[in-house]
C-alpha cells in the first residue's frame, strides 16, 4: 500500500473519530444541565385534612427540585392559588377536593387533597320557662336551662340585666324591687357562644292581675251525670274569694275555684260563678256565665248495624309528648307534610292503618280515635287496644273514653278514665302535669317541668334518632302541657351497668302491657271494660255507651340509652265485634307463659323491639 493511501486513510480515520467524539461530548452536556421534575411533600402524608367552618387552614407543602417552578393551586377546576402554600376558608360543611400541580422545565408533579369542612362546636342554652312572665314582689321564680354538649369544655354564665349571678344550670330569682329583668343564660366555648333569655315583670301585690281563665265558653253534660267547670288558670288561692250559683236552682252554691254541677232533669241551665279579690281599698270583681245543657243518656247513640266495623275509623287528634320517634324519618315514618296538626292526623292515620305503630312520646302523650258506631258498654270487655308489649317491656298508657253527648261528632265532651289496677294507690298521681319547652337549637333534649316541682329532659339520642328535633314540628307554641293520671314508674336496670334496662308489667287496665289478665298474644291487645269508667273524683260512672276512645302515655320515665318510656299504639276495636276471637277465649301473657320460656328472652330482642 503506497504511502499517499496510507495517509488519506488516517485522515479519514481522525474526522470520524473526531465526530463521534463530538456527538458524545453534547450527550454529555445535556444531562448535566437539563433539570430534573419537582417533587411534593405533603405537610400531611394521609392528604386529608379538616377544617371547622368559616375557619382557615393553611397547607403549606415542601418541595425538592422546585427551583424556577409554577404553582397551581385549583378547587373543583377553578385556580384558587398560585403560591407555594395556600389559605382555605369555606363556610359551607363538607367535603372539598384541592389538586397541586407544580411544574418546572423538567416536568410536572401533582397531589390531590381532600378538606372536610366540619360544623362548629358551638353550644345551645334553652331556658326551661315560659319566656314572658309577671309576678308578685317577693316571688320565688326557680329557672333551669339544657345546654347541647359538645366535645369543648363548656362555660354557663347567668345574668340578670346585664349584670353576671351565677354558673350553675339552676338559678333562683327571688325580686325584691318591681320592674322588668331580663334574665339571660350564655354558655360559651372556643368556637362561639349561643344565649337564652326570659323577661320577668315584677309588680305589687295589690297591682297584680286578677286570673280566673276556663277553657270553655259553655258545657254539656248527662242528667244524673257529674260535670267539673274548672279554671286552667287562677291567681293565688290566698288572695282570692269565690262564690258560685245555678239560675232556678236553689242552694246550689259553691265556694272554690272551680264547681261541680249536677242536674236531674234534661235541660238548659245558667251557672254563675264570681271571683273577687282586694286590691287595697278596692274590691275588684270577675263574673263568669256559662250556659250549660244537660241532655238524657244516650239521646245521641249510633248502635252498630251489619255494615259497622270493629275497628277504628278516624284519628281525632294525635298529640304526642316530645319522644326520639317524634319527626324521625327513619323507623318513625315522618316526612315533610307531617308539620300541622293535620299533617299530623294524617301520618297516625297512615300508620294504624297499615298496622304499624305509632308513639305517643313521653308522659300525657296521646291520641284520640273515633267510631263508625257507639260502642256499647256490655260489662264485660268492650275494647282492644293494641301495641307491642312483650315480657319485660310494658310502657303502660291509661285508656279514657268519652261519650258524645251533644251529638256532634266531636270529642268535646267529658273524658272518664278506664280505672286499673294502680287506681287509687298513694303512688297513682291525679291531675299530673308536665310542660315541655322547645329547644332554642337543633339536637338538644327537651326540658320538662311538672305540676309537683320536678324538672328533667327527654334525652337527645344522636346514636339511635337523629332528627333535629324530639319536639313535635306541629306544635305552634314554644311550650305546651300535658294532663293526666300518672302511674309509678317501675323500670330498672337489670345489668347494673346501664346496658339492659327491664319495664316490667302493671296487673291490669292499660295499654301496651303485658298483663297477665288481659293482654291477648294474638294481637298484642288489652282488654278493657267501659264499666271501669270512673269520674274526676275517683268514683264509678255509668256509662251506656262511649263514642271515642284515647289513648295517653302513663309514666314521665326513661330507662337509660333506650330513652324515654313512651306507649306505643298500633290499632284500637270494638272487641264485642269480633265474635270469633271473643268466643274462642283470650290468650293471657299468663297462659303465654305456661306455654313458652318468654321470661328468657334475650336482650338483643328486647333491644330489637324497642328500636326497630
Amino acid at each position: 500500500m503506497s504511502r499517499g493511501i496510507m495517509n488519506r486513510e488516517r485522515v479519514a480515520w481522525l474526522l470520524v473519530f473526531g465526530i463521534v467524539m463530538t456527538l458524545s461530548s453534547c450527550q454529555i452536556d445535556e444531562v448535566i444541565t437539563t433539570p430534573l421534575p419537582p417533587k411534593i411533600i405533603l405537610d400531611n402524608e394521609s392528604g386529608i385534612y379538616a377544617v371547622k367552618q368559616g375557619r382557615e387552614l393553611t397547607i403549606a407543602p415542601q418541595y425538592e427540585m422546585a427551583e424556577g417552578a409554577t404553582f397551581c393551586w385549583s378547587l373543583e377546576g377553578k385556580v384558587v392559588g398560585t403560591s407555594t402554600s395556600l389559605t382555605f376558608c369555606q363556610e359551607q360543611v363538607g367535603s372539598y377536593f384541592l389538586t397541586l400541580t407544580v411544574r418546572n422545565e423538567g416536568g410536572v408533579d401533582e397531589e390531590e387533597m381532600r378538606i372536610d369542612v366540619v360544623e362548629l362546636e358551638v353550644p345551645t342554652v334553652s331556658i326551661a320557662s315560659e319566656k314572658h312572665q309577671t309576678v308578685a314582689v317577693g316571688t320565688v321564680i326557680r329557672l333551669s336551662v339544657a345546654v347541647r354538649e359538645t366535645s369543648l369544655p363548656t362555660k354557663l354564665v347567668w345574668s340578670i340585666n346585664g349584670k353576671e349571678v351565677g354558673s350553675e344550670r339552676e338559678l333562683l330569682f327571688q325580686p325584691q324591687q318591681t320592674g322588668i329583668y331580663t334574665l339571660t343564660a350564655t354558655a360559651s366555648n372556643e368556637d362561639g357562644s349561643h344565649s337564652d333569655s326570659a323577661e320577668i315583670e315584677v309588680l305589687r301585690a295589690e297591682d297584680m292581675p286578677i286570673v280566673w281563665e276556663f277553657e270553655r265558653e259553655s258545657y254539656h253534660t248527662v242528667k244524673g251525670r257529674k260535670l267539673l267547670i274548672q279554671p286552667v288558670e287562677t291567681s293565688p288561692e290566698e288572695q282570692m274569694t269565690y262564690s258560685w250559683s245555678v239560675e232556678g236552682m236553689e242552694g246550689v252554691t259553691g265556694t272554690d275555684a272551680h264547681f261541680i254541677f249536677l242536674a236531674d232533669k234534661a235541660g238548659e241551665y245558667t251557672v254563675r260563678g264570681v271571683a273577687s279579690a282586694q286590691k287595697g281599698e278596692q274590691l275588684v270583681t270577675l263574673t263568669c256565665t256559662f250556659p250549660v245543657m244537660v241532655y238524657e243518656e244516650k239521646s245521641f247513640y249510633r248502635p252498630s248495624s251489619g255494615a259497622s266495623q270493629a275497628d277504628w275509623n278516624r284519628v281525632m287528634e294525635y298529640t304526642p309528648a316530645p319522644g326520639q320517634f317524634i319527626n324521625d324519618r327513619k323507623t318513625g315514618g315522618f316526612d315533610d307534610t307531617h308539620t300541622t296538626p293535620e299533617g299530623a292526623i294524617t301520618y297516625a292515620e297512615k300508620r294504624l292503618r297499615e298496622a304499624n305503630w305509632i308513639s305517643l312520646g313521653g308522659f300525657g302523650g296521646y291520641v284520640t280515635l273515633g267510631f263508625d258506631h257507639s260502642i256499647a258498654n256490655s260489662g264485660n270487655y268492650d275494647l282492644a287496644v293494641m301495641g307491642n308489649a312483650f315480657d319485660g317491656s310494658s310502657e303502660p298508657g291509661i285508656v279514657w273514653v268519652m261519650q258524645d253527648e251533644n251529638g256532634n261528632g266531636l270529642p268535646d265532651d267529658t273524658w272518664y278514665e278506664l280505672a286499673g289496677s294502680e287506681q287509687g294507690k298513694a303512688e297513682t298521681i291525679q291531675e299530673y302535669a308536665v310542660t315541655y319547652y322547645r329547644p332554642t337549637g337543633p339536637g338538644m333534649p327537651v326540658s320538662w317541668s311538672d305540676n309537683r316541682g320536678n324538672r328533667g329532659e327527654i334525652d337527645y339520642l344522636k346514636a339511635y334518632h337523629d332528627q333535629e328535633y324530639y319536639y313535635p314540628l306541629w306544635i305552634e307554641n314554644d311550650h305546651y302541657t300535658l294532663k293526666g293520671t300518672r302511674l309509678e314508674a317501675r323500670n330498672y336496670d337489670k345489668s347494673g351497668n346501664g346496658s339492659f334496662w327491664v319495664q316490667p308489667h302493671y296487673d291490669w287496665g292499660y295499654a301496651d302491657n303485658f298483663s297477665p289478665q288481659d293482654f291477648q298474644s294474638t294481637d298484642k291487645a288489652n282488654l278493657f271494660k267501659i264499666s271501669h269508667a270512673i269520674d274526676f273524683e275517683g268514683m264509678p260512672v255509668r256509662l251506656s255507651h262511649i263514642d271515642f276512645v284515647k289513648i295517653q302515655c302513663a309514666v314521665n320515665a326513661k330507662s337509660g340509652w333506650l330513652g324515654e318510656l313512651s306507649t306505643e299504639v298500633c290499632g284500637c276495636y270494638d272487641y264485642t265485634l269480633k265474635s270469633p276471637l271473643a268466643t274462642a277465649g283470650v290468650n293471657t301473657a299468663e297462659e303465654v307463659m305456661r306455654t313458652a320460656d318468654v321470661s328468657e328472652m334475650t336482650e338483643v330482642k328486647y333491644l330489637s323491639q324497642k328500636r326497630e
